[in-house]
């Protein structure tokens, strides 16, 4: 005959028990009554789910049968039952009807073994064992205590099982268990599991604890600190070096740089703002914050304005603007400076560097040129060490600070006229600042931390091939030659004229200069390969007229004949002050 079931969410209790059972659910109390009326025992089981259970598998298969010995009915329709049980049963054939669970019950064979000396053994090892469970967990054990001295088996399993909170599925196992050493044994698993989960949690508990004493005496000496410094009036001080901290860390500089910087700000903020040491150490963060560690010019490239660009600026060199396009093309194409390093060689004059800027101009990018001649110390490329007085970071970093990009157009002139001594080989350094494979962790001396110099785009310029091989397999050389006359001419025509007459106020409508009279002036007054002579003589017989005319710029043609006329004056004083000099030396 099948037998009623009684499931309860959380409790699992063992045979020769007596169970008081508070029952409000409306299907718990018509169970109770149908056993009643029925005079059936009835069966105590756990159940997987949180609700009422409404489904043969909401429910464990494992239960423990008892009689129901006295049901005490309330005024709102709970009840209150006490059920003494009497065995462990196994269920099968579970039904459900009308949301009363009935099912065949079979007994689980028990062997008598608890007056054994190893099972009381094994329940005294359980009993010191939640003792020192007891003082991590922090639940009381005095009832526990009472139950282990003066009550059977059943009694003591089951108040640890309720004491410790040992979850329903393990006490299942215990319930099912055919011994009661063996019930002992997994209920010591259990504990044995707690008290190591215990000692940890314990030790994590302690160790925040900790951490957050720390914290609070580090907050109480820091707002020491700073009643201290607003007593000697130094708050503002501390409102700068506050302000640093928060810039740091909303910067978008690397990680590495980040962890630097805070820990360079934590010996600065300990140290007081009149010190040396402190003042040092502020300079070197805000050279750090200064950097743009991920501030670039973002500009796309346009072919057609690059090629405006340079024609509108650069007579002739059409073989040269060609091959700055095809560089430039590559970059449109791949997003970055693949390519090798260009380096123009030419004679002075012959427009290096102002191609340059052209090409900053045709990217969209900053523009900045770091003169090379004499160069001698490696430290103008990597930098000082802070250690040193007077350290400041290499020129490559100042030139970065100075664009507020990571990407400019930066011009190595007169990469040629490097020197090398005793303080260091510049060479070197600058070898590894042109590698492509080693630019991206680029570490300067006072900065000490890497920065990424690919997205610089490097140019360099010289007057001749005199460098190391070195130093010519990290570029590709491109020769600028010198113009002929006739490129003179109109180099004059578009571009010389005009910035002269800038430079001496003279109106352009007032110049009156033929291209015999340029020519002129090309073949008789100047002789290099470039055009900066030839802008300086023009420039020359601008300022001469001037002063004939009393500052005025009269409408003028500066026919062959007034050029030397005006340019002979000139001469003339230059060669009397060069013999005078000589009669008195």
């Amino acid at each position: 005959m099948k037998q009623y079931i009684l499931p309860f969410r959380d409790l699992v209790v063992h045979p020769g028990l007596t169970v008081p059972v508070y029952i409000d659910n409306p299907m718990s109390v018509a169970c109770i009554e149908a056993a009643t009326n029925a005079g059936q025992k009835i069966v105590i089981t756990a159940q997987h789910s949180w609700g009422y259970p409404c489904e043969p598998d909401d429910i464990y298969d494992i239960g423990t049968i008892g009689d129901i010995a006295q049901v005490l009915r309330m005024p709102d329709g709970a009840l209150h039952a006490i059920i003494r049980t009497t065995d462990a049963v196994k269920l099968t054939d579970v039904s459900v009807e009308d949301g009363l669970f009935t099912a065949n019950v079979a007994p689980i064979e028990m062997l008598d073994d608890a007056t054994l000396e190893q099972t009381l053994a094994l329940r005294d090892k359980i009993a010191e064992n939640v003792q020192v469970l007891s003082i991590a967990k922090k639940f009381k054990i005095d009832k526990l205590r009472t139950i282990i001295q003066n009550y059977p088996l059943p009694a003591f399993i089951d108040s640890v099982i309720q004491t410790t909170g040992i979850e329903t599925e393990d006490a299942v196992k215990i319930l099912q268990a055919p011994s009661w050493r063996e019930k002992l044994m997994i209920l010591l698993e259990q504990i044995n599991l707690m008290a190591e989960t215990a000692k940890i949690e314990d030790s994590i508990n302690r160790r925040i604890h900790q951490q957050m004493e720390n914290g609070r005496r580090e907050a109480i000496l820091q707002e020491k600190m700073r009643a201290i410094q607003r007593e000697m009036g130094e708050d503002s001080e501390e409102m700068d070096t506050e302000n640093i901290r928060k810039r740091i860390e909303r910067s978008s500089m690397s990680a590495e740089a980040k962890e630097k910087a805070l820990s360079e700000w934590k010996r600065m903020r300990s140290m007081s703002p009149m010190s040396n040491e402190g003042g040092l150490l502020k300079t070197y963060l805000d050279e750090l914050l200064a950097m743009p560690w991920n501030k670039s010019d973002k500009v796309s490239i346009d072919l057609k304005t690059a090629r405006k660009v340079l024609d509108s600026q650069h007579s002739g060199m059409q073989g040269v603007k060609e091959r700055i396009l095809e560089h430039i093309a590559v970059m449109k194409k791949t997003g970055g400076n693949q390519g090798s390093i260009l380096c123009f060689v030419g004679a002075p004059g012959v427009g290096k560097t102002s191609l340059c800027k052209s090409i900053a101009e045709a990217l969209g990018r900053k523009y900045h040129r770091i003169s090379l001649g004499g160069i001698s110390d490696e430290a103008h490329f990597r930098g000082h060490r802070k250690t040193y007085i007077g350290a400041q970071t290499g020129r490559i970093m100042d030139a970065l600070k100075r664009c507020k990009a990571n990407n400019p157009v930066i011009v190595l002139d007169e990469i040629d006229k490097m020197g090398r001594d005793w303080r260091g080989d510049p060479e070197s350094a600058l070898l590894e600042i042109l590698d492509p494979e080693q630019n991206k962790s680029f570490r300067d001396h006072y900065l000490e931390v890497d920065f990424d110099l690919s997205n610089v785009l490097f140019i360099a310029t010289a007057n001749s091939l005199n460098m190391s091989n070195a130093l010519k397999d990290r570029m590709e050389i491109i020769e600028i030659p010198g113009y002929s006359e006739d490129e003179k001419v109109q180099i004059a025509r578009e571009h010389l004229i005009e910035r002269a007459a800038h430079d001496t106020g003279w109106d352009m409508n007032n110049i009156i200069i033929s291209d015999d009279a340029l020519r002129h002036l090309i073949r008789n007054y100047t002789s290099e390969q470039g055009v900066r002579e030839l802008q300086r003589e023009i420039t020359a017989i601008l300022r001469r007229s001037l002063l004939e005319h009393d500052g005025e710029d009269v409408k003028t043609e500066f026919t062959p004949q007034k050029i030397d006329e005006l340019l002979s004056v000139r001469k003339s004083a230059s060669i009397a002050k060069r013999i005078g000099f000589g009669v008195r030396a």
